[in-house]
Formats: structure tokens, C-alpha cells, sequence
């Protein structure tokens, strides 16, 4: 039996993680599946070496709850750890202080810290246990505890245990909510449903042989391989479909998709969609979905994704853009900005594309793409550059034209003695049918403008 202190000073380092660290308390979820993660794929990298010996066997990260004991348990069949390793990424995380700590992680991913990551759990827990075996042979089961404080209690033993990690929070009074299945299945859905090892998830039914026995081994719940992370000439467009209604069940089906996927100077994949809006486009923010290495991360992305795209729906993956993504973060990294302008010129491509190639098809769904394109011209100079080419102007008649086509149209009878070129339009045809008549009657082509923008796109293309 070992015991000791945390780090290098008696210095509670809990409530520092929870007031500073993690704003949300949820989020030890993701980080302590995302370490298991961690530890599964780094034992499937040793042995395509040839660096483990006997069979990975079912990888399948079990987390399991016990409502009754409020315990929540999560197992992985991974790397495991020695005492020697227990020891430096658990206790010696050698921090001198607070402010030290801080200074040194605030702005840094959690995830590949361990030690960071697995102290999370301290948020929502009275006592934490590890117990875990080294996948190097001879390994003996190591039990680490420790509840809260600086001090911990650490034994090796010949216990029968599972190669991996099995971490057992004993969740307080004030977490209980983390013992009830229905929270923590809405955690896994939201922070873990792509990540990229399996993980099943049910209630406690016994400690058996060294872990906790669960009693749905098969009820996994997220999908490993995201349609983000295939080739896009592998992918139907069916497929895209069903993957948007997998994202957001009761969506209308969407206008179009964008497939991004880019090696360098970053690494950025995901899939976009342009869904249907049409007035209150306000509500219909923060629907994109980041992830880092298919960890959720948030969807809040104003400052990754150009302000007008965050209309879109989908989401994007980047393990170039940190966990714990901060304000900081976001305005002094150079791969923020090359990501924002990549997708500006991704969209502004696609929709280009959808214009030369079916513009019968992009004209019939105009009126819902109109809002995106628009917005996109009044806030984004770059966008309003490329967007001159697919921008559709509706007349009267029900007929599209580009600024171009139009002014081509209109140049011969509407063009006054100053040689200045003159645009009719009209926000309400039928409460100002007379004038529009009067209007046709000398000749003259009448734009209809009644979108909930059109007042401000029509201000910016008088200004230039």
C-alpha cells in the first residue's frame, strides 16, 4: 500500500479545476470516455508494430451506472498502466500553485494530458478509484483512490483484472443527476457519438472478476465511422440526406451539401448544409457541430466558421483547433483563420458549381438560398466578390437573373438620359399592384425585393 500526496504541495488542486478549468461540469463525460479512447488506439498502434503480444480482442469501452450506489463506472481494454505510470500521470502532475497551474493548460487541449483530463472527475465525484492493468506482461492490477483531497492510496495486487482502465466514480449528493441512465446516455449522444471506438453503455448489474458487469453490452451508442470521414465520391447523395436527419431528426430536408476534407496547411473535414430559412434566421444559429478528432467540442463556432455560414447545418472536425476552445484562442491562431477563409472559399465554390451545373434546380430553391448568399455579400467582402456570379435577382414575372444578365436585359429601355442605368423594384406587388402596372405599361422590367434582407443588400449594391 502506497500512500501520498498530489503534486508537489498540499494545495488542493480540486476546487481549482472546477472554478477554472471546466465552466461546465458535464464535460468530466467526455474527457474521461475521450481517455479511454486515447488508451484503446494507442494499443491498436502497438500491435500493428508488433510491439504487444497476444490479441486485442473486443475493444468496446463499457460505461455503466448504478443509481441506487451513484456510481458510475468507465472501463476501457486499452494500454492499461503500471504503478510507475499511475504514479506520473496521476499523482505527480507537479504544479506549484494555482496561478502556475493554470498559466500553463488554460489554452491548451485537455485530451492527452491525462492527468488533466481524469481530475475533471472530481468535479461531480466524492471519491474516485482507478484500477487498471498494464498491457505489458507481468503486469500486476494497480488500485489507485482517492477522495478529493491531496491525499491518495495506491496498492498493487494479483486481482484479477481485464487488461485497460476501469475508473469508478462515487458521484456526490450534488451529481446524483450523473447517475441516472438517461443523463448520461444524453452525454455520450452529445459529447461521444462519432468518436471512432465503440462504446456500449448500461446499468450496473455486479462486480465481477475485477470490473463492473453491465447489462446491455450490445447497446452501443455512437457510430465510429462519421460520413464526414469517408471519400466523398464514396457517398450518395442519399446517404448525405440521411446522415442530416441523423444530425437533426426533425429538419426539413436540406437545400444542398458541402463536403470539406483538406490535408494542408491544416486538417479540416466535415459536411455543410445549406437547410431551409426563410425569415426568422436568427433561431436557426449555432448548428454546426465541431469536434477534434471526432470529440465534440462545441457549437458555438463564431470565429472558426465566418460569421454568415453559421446558418449552416453539419459539422466539421479539425484536430488543429483544441478542446477547450477559448475566446484567446480563436483570435491569435493562424490556423483559425486559414479554416474560416477555406470554408468561405468552399461554399462560394459549391455554389458556383450548383449554378453552372443544374441552375434549373438551384433557381426552383433560390428563395430559400437567397438569405444565406445575401447575408454572406453584406458581411464578408471576399464572398461578395465570388457571389457576384451565382446571385439571382427575381423579377415580377417569376423569372432569375444575375446582376449582369439583368443589367444586359434592362440597359436598352431603362437606361435614363445621364446615361445612368435605373433598377425598378417593388417589396409588395399586390398592395402596389397599380404603380407596378403603370410600370409595365411604359416598358420597363420590376424586381421584386421582399426578403427580410433585401432592404440592406439593395442599400449595399446603391453603395456600390
Amino acid at each position: 500500500m502506497t500512500n501520498g500526496k498530489i503534486g508537489v504541495t498540499t494545495e488542493n488542486i480540486f476546487p481549482v479545476i472546477k472554478k477554472f478549468l471546466y465552466s461546465d461540469h458535464e464535460i468530466f463525460l467526455r474527457e474521461l470516455v475521450s481517455n479511454a479512447v486515447d488508451a484503446t488506439q494507442k494499443l491498436k498502434a502497438l500491435a500493428s508494430r508488433g510491439e504487444m503480444q497476444g490479441e486485442l480482442g473486443d475493444l468496446t469501452i463499457r460505461i455503466a451506472v448504478d443509481t441506487d450506489k451513484r456510481l458510475l463506472t468507465i472501463t476501457d481494454r486499452g494500454i492499461g498502466m503500471t504503478a510507475d505510470e499511475v504514479d506520473r500521470y496521476i499523482n505527480q502532475i507537479a504544479f506549484s500553485g494555482a496561478e502556475e497551474f493554470m498559466a500553463k493548460y488554460k489554452d491548451q487541449a485537455i485530451i492527452g494530458h491525462f492527468g488533466l483530463g481524469f481530475y475533471s472527475s472530481f468535479m461531480v465525484a466524492d471519491k474516485v478509484e482507478i484500477i487498471t492493468r498494464s498491457y505489458k506482461e507481468g503486469s500486476k492490477t494497480v488500485h489507485w483512490e482517492c477522495n478529493g483531497s491531496p491525499e491518495f492510496s495506491m496498492e498493487e495486487s494479483d486481482e484479477a483484472h481485464d487488461r485497460g482502465t476501469t475508473i469508478v466514480l462515487h458521484l456526490s449528493e450534488e451529481a446524483k443527476e450523473y447517475a441516472e441512465a438517461d443523463k448520461i446516455e444524453e452525454l455520450l449522444r452529445k459529447y461521444c457519438r462519432f468518436l471512432p471506438v465503440p462504446i456500449a453503455f448500461g446499468k450496473v448489474k455486479e462486480w465481477k472478476d475485477g470490473k463492473y458487469v453491465d447489462t446491455d453490452k450490445d447497446n452501443i451508442v455512437n457510430d465510429t465511422d462519421p460520413l464526414w470521414m469517408r471519400k466523398p465520391a464514396d457517398i450518395t447523395e442519399v446517404q448525405y440526406k440521411e446522415f442530416y436527419h441523423e444530425l437533426y431528426p426533425t429538419g426539413e430536408e436540406p437545400l444542398f451539401s458541402i463536403h470539406l476534407n483538406i490535408d494542408y496547411p491544416f486538417h479540416l473535414t466535415g459536411i455543410l448544409y445549406f437547410p431551409k430559412i426563410r425569415n426568422n434566421f436568427e433561431i436557426q444559429k449555432n448548428k454546426i457541430q465541431l469536434y477534434s478528432n471526432q470529440v465534440y467540442v462545441t457549437d458555438q463556432v463564431e470565429g472558426i466558421v465566418p460569421e454568415y455560414l453559421t446558418l449552416l447545418h453539419g459539422g466539421i472536425d479539425s484536430p488543429d483547433i483544441p478542446l477547450n476552445v477559448s475566446r484567446s484562442y480563436l483570435q491569435s491562431d493562424s490556423n483559425v483563420k486559414k479554416i474560416s477563409n477555406y470554408i468561405t472559399r468552399k461554399v462560394a465554390d459549391r455554389l458556383q458549381e450548383l449554378f453552372n451545373t443544374m441552375r434549373p434546380e438551384f433557381e426552383k430553391k433560390w428563395d430559400d438560398l437567397k438569405i444565406f448568399i445575401q447575408y454572406g455579400i453584406l458581411t464578408d467582402e471576399k464572398f461578395a466578390e465570388k457571389a457576384q456570379s451565382f446571385m439571382l435577382w427575381k423579377n415580377t414575372d417569376g423569372k432569375y437573373f444575375t446582376p449582369a444578365e439583368y443589367e444586359e436585359l434592362v440597359k436598352a429601355n431603362q437606361t435614363d438620359k445621364h446615361q445612368t442605368l435605373v433598377f425598378l423594384y417593388v417589396d409588395d406587388p399586390v398592395a402596389k399592384l397599380a404603380a407596378l402596372e403603370a410600370a409595365k405599361g411604359k416598358g420597363y422590367d420590376v424586381l421584386e425585393m421582399n426578403g427580410p434582407l433585401d432592404n440592406h443588400y439593395v442599400n449595399w449594391y446603391e453603395s456600390k
